[in-house]
């Protein structure tokens, strides 16, 4: 009888065996001679066939030297079709893009595999949200490719339909990150006290001590060991920050394989601690075990400020620090703002909410930005609208990454338009402010974009705590 192993061995040997199929077609980006041949299928197909266009179906967009143009190719070369993405409007990348001029000739499956290398591009390049205007006749197909109506439209005097491609990466990592925090801390009675539910740090009773405790990935830890123990101080302080707490002390608990990786890890919490003025005071050491790291950190105020102090019609401000770089190895998803700042500028900016006094703060966290103001809008019985091209943003990051990485210093204010805010801020050292939305009912958070329109980035809360007081309490 015949082994199962015999049997799996002679079906990889006949499959390895068996003659490999030629492609129809490859998708790559257009050089100059593809591109050339694209314009040409476009006007023989949009201007000559159809009459969409007169004279010819060229525009801005195609000279914008942002645009993408992805080509399908027979294996001889030949171009089969085209299609061109880049932003929406002429003005900066505020991550709102849009497909179009789709056009294949003499290839099935040209046309879908164009649209999907769309997508994936443009999600590739940290777009929020991506639309098409297309032919009523083509809705179905697009729909097939999954992509959600929005409404008709008319371009170029002819009726169109506006699609757009469902991006899930702000729900996403917020839910990775924060979705089951609700339920986890279910058996506890109110944590962090009345008022403080879900906040970045906790009022001590009986004392005027605000208590901040956070984690360092274990695998940050072991990849990156001075830089997480760096981080390990600043997200501690920022938590503090956020709760208007002036910054008393640090323990730390550390978890090593070996003396010399506990004090690379050691070494970095030091930097840091000398960096923000913050003494470390004492912890716990391991070793002969995996990769761990925790601080706590200590800080003062007669009048901490809640994360869930927020209410309809209040608006939205960020603070953060733009300067400074994407940490090597973390590109995309930890900006570094802090390591070369002086203990002026870090303290500056540390002690934000403790000058402006806001309704409701919160450093923005792991979730991002908007991540962020959704656990800001949760915890004040909230929904939140953040307009995405007020959002202050280094040059070189897209909107997509800045919107959820995590920024180094960031932090999220709720309060009366007009308020003390915006002349507070004004202290806060290399930081930048600037009201980017507003508080209203409902859940979760939408982004608003420069023509007006709203898409939805959470759908509800984001840990499941709730409102950290009654809906109805606007104090």
């Amino acid at each position: 009888m015949t082994s199962l192993v015999e049997e799996l061995g002679a079906a990889l040997l006949h499959d390895l065996s068996a003659p490999r199929r030629t492609p129809r077609f490859f998708v790559e980006d257009a050089d100059s001679t593809a591109l050339a041949a694209y314009h040409r299928l476009r006007r023989e197909e949009f201007v000559e066939a159809q009459g969409l266009f007169e004279g010819s179906d060229l525009d801005e967009h195609d000279a914008d030297e942002r645009t993408v143009v992805l080509v399908a190719r027979s294996a001889d070369g030949t171009v089969l079709g085209g299609v061109r993405l880049g932003p929406a409007t002429t003005g900066p990348d505020v991550g709102w893009w849009q497909g179009g001029r789709l056009v294949t000739r003499g290839s099935a499956g040209a046309g879908a595999a164009l649209v999907r290398a769309a997508c994936a591009r443009a999600e590739a390049m940290g777009v929020l949200r991506f639309d098409a205007t297309v032919q009523p006749r083509y809705r179905s197909f697009f729909a097939k490719l999954g992509w959600d109506y929005v409404r008709p439209v008319v371009l170029s005097g002819h009726p169109h339909e506006l699609m757009r491609w469902p991006i899930g990466r702000i729900e996403a990592l917020a839910s990775a990150t924060k979705k089951d925090l609700g339920a986890l801390l279910a058996p506890f009675d109110a944590v962090g006290g009345t008022g403080f539910v879900g906040d970045d740090g906790a009022p001590v009773p009986g004392s005027d001590l605000v208590a901040a405790c956070d984690a360092i990935l274990p695998s940050m830890v072991e990849r990156d060991p001075e830089w997480a123990g760096w981080c390990s101080v600043l997200v501690n302080l920022n938590d503090l920050a956020a709760m208007g707490a002036e910054p008393v002390a640090l323990l730390d608990a550390v978890g090593a394989r070996d003396a010399s990786f506990a004090a690379r890890v050691l070494h970095g919490l030091r930097r840091a601690s000398q960096a923000y003025g913050v003494p470390l005071i004492g912890g716990h050491t391991q070793l002969g075990v995996p990769a761990a790291l925790s601080v706590t950190a200590l800080g003062r105020t007669n009048h901490p400020v809640p994360g869930g102090g927020g209410r309809p019609g209040h608006d939205i401000r960020l603070t953060v620090d733009t300067g400074g770089a994407w940490r090597p190895g973390y590109a995309g998803r930890q900006w570094d703002s802090t390591s070369h700042r002086t203990t002026a500028e870090l303290r500056a900016m540390t002690g934000t909410v403790a000058r402006t006094r806001p309704a409701a703060a919160k450093d923005v966290s792991m979730a991002g930005i908007v991540g962020t103001l959704g656990m800001l809008a949760e915890a004040s019985g909230c929904a939140a609208v953040l307009d995405v091209a007020a959002v202050p943003k280094p040059p070189h990051a897209t909107t997509g990454d800045w919107l959820t990485c995590f920024p180094g210093f960031g932090m999220l204010t709720a309060g009366d338009a007009g308020a003390a805010g915006d002349a507070g801020a004004a202290g806060a050292g290399p930081a930048v402010t600037a009201v980017c939305g507003e508080l209203t009912t409902g859940t979760g958070v939408q982004l608003r974009w420069p023509d007006g329109e709203l898409t939805t980035a959470l759908t509800g809360g984001v840990t499941g705590l709730g409102p950290s007081k009654p809906t109805g309490d606007t104090r």
